[in-house]
């Protein structure tokens, strides 16, 4: 890091790179990948060592990349790699009840059909997303990778950024970027406060192989005490994310595999026929947690380090993607009419585009998981009917499409065709 060929020179202030970015999961890569297509020079620093990230097993956890994002994907240069692992989502059914008694004959069905770009979004496995990453970001001589390595402290100042690791090597850079997830140790650093709340919920997520095809289709059961969600992946695959009570959860967790089976048999049904468990299970709590501010001097936040929220509609990362497309439009653009891209302006044009639509979107889904996890028959009545209401009126059906594809909004350069 002390070699001078790698500085970059600005006001008469060396750094070591353009724009740091403290985080190596899935956004951060996807900020490198962006910023260095605009020219700027990124440091990915990254807690997990690159073994760890480079692991090709099968764990079971996938993500719902809305169309929007895949679009992100393929701009990038990254999607080839994906496509061929990808499952299209071609459809999404909405259903209320209880595990052992089948859905409410009340659904909300969503068809890509009625929309004219596509899948509504694809499911892809972390090994591939992660890989085509990873893969990308050592391709390109504009991005440096730090794997391995812990921040332990920062410092800005008018010209710049300063990280300190804990091997005691030091990043200095014209802009610090924290996508270090909900947990953020760049927020706390730079002094950001976060808001935000429990549900005494804990996803458990794993991935089943069953007899049947799913045909594409991606299913959200609302039950008393949380969605289930079953989401296709490719072959008669799909993967699970199911939201139970806390202490629910601990012992769905705790089960071997046999009487875990058993007990998602109820709530999975059998239309796709028998299951069985594809790679291991996990759980995470389940809360609500909103950075005060999404940028400090000098810092900004993207993806859960800003926002984490409820998986109910499955848009965390899809929120992540469309931070990653906005910052880096707002960073080329101000780089381009020569101003500094870590002042204060700068940061602001990020914050106004991107904080009011992550707040709506989190208060639409603790709204969403309040109203659909309990067992009240007054609102189970209500949430019926409307969801009846809004099956029967295509307008509105093709409004929640849109919106589930991520195409909905101001969409950042990167996201658009």
């Amino acid at each position: 890091m002390d070699n001078p060929a790698r500085r970059v020179l600005c006001r008469g202030m060396t750094h070591d790179t353009d724009i740091a970015i403290v985080g190596g999961g899935l956004n951060g890569p996807a900020l490198a990948l962006a910023l260095a297509h605009s020219g700027f020079r990124v440091t990915v620093i990254d807690a997990l060592p690159l073994d760890t990230r480079n692991d090709p097993g099968f764990d079971g956890r996938a993500y719902a990349l809305a169309l929007a994002s895949q679009r992100l994907l393929k701009n990038l240069g990254i999607w080839g790699a994906i496509a061929d692992h990808a499952q299209p989502m071609l459809e999404i059914k909405v259903t209320d009840g209880r595990a052992g008694e089948g859905p409410s004959p009340w659904m909300l069905h969503f068809d890509h059909a009625e929309i004219e770009e596509g899948p509504m979004g694809y499911m892809v496995e972390d090994r591939h997303l992660r890989r085509a990453f990873l893969d990308a970001l050592a391709e390109n001589d504009r991005i440096t990778q730090i794997a391995g390595e812990t921040v332990v402290a920062q410092s800005v100042d008018a010209r710049g950024a300063k990280v300190e690791l804990a091997s005691g090597k030091t990043v200095t850079a014209r802009l610090l970027i924290g996508s270090d997830g909900r947990r953020s140790g760049t927020a706390q650093r730079a002094g950001i406060t976060r808001t935000g709340w429990g549900y005494e919920q804990t996803g458990v997520v794993c991935a089943v192989t069953h007899d049947r095809p799913h045909g594409g289709i991606a299913h959200q059961f609302f039950m008393p005490h949380g969605p289930l969600a079953i989401l296709p992946l490719t072959g008669n695959r799909s993967s699970i994310v199911w939201s139970e009570t806390d202490d629910r959860a601990a012992e769905l967790t705790a089960m071997n595999d046999n009487d875990f089976l058993d007990a998602l048999r109820p709530a999975f049904g059998s239309f796709l026929g028998e299951i069985s468990l594809s790679g291991a299970r996990f759980s995470y709590p389940l809360n609500l947690t909103l950075a005060d501010s999404f940028i400090a001097d000098r810092v900004a936040l993207v993806g859960d380090a800003a926002h984490g929220m409820h998986p109910i509609a499955g848009q965390g990362l899809n929120a992540g993607l469309r931070d990653v497309a906005a910052l880096a439009q707002v960073l080329a653009d101000a780089r381009a009419r020569g101003e500094d891209i870590g002042s204060v302006p700068v940061m602001q044009r990020y914050q106004r585009w991107r904080r009011f639509d992550t707040a709506t979107l989190a208060v639409a889904t603790d709204t969403f998981n309040k109203l659909f996890s309990n067992n009240n028959p007054f609102l189970r009545g209500i949430r019926d009917i409307g969801m009846g209401v809004v099956n029967a009126i295509p307008a509105a059906r093709r409004s929640f499409i849109r919106e589930a594809a991520g195409l909905s909004g101001d969409l950042p350069r990167l996201m658009r065709c």
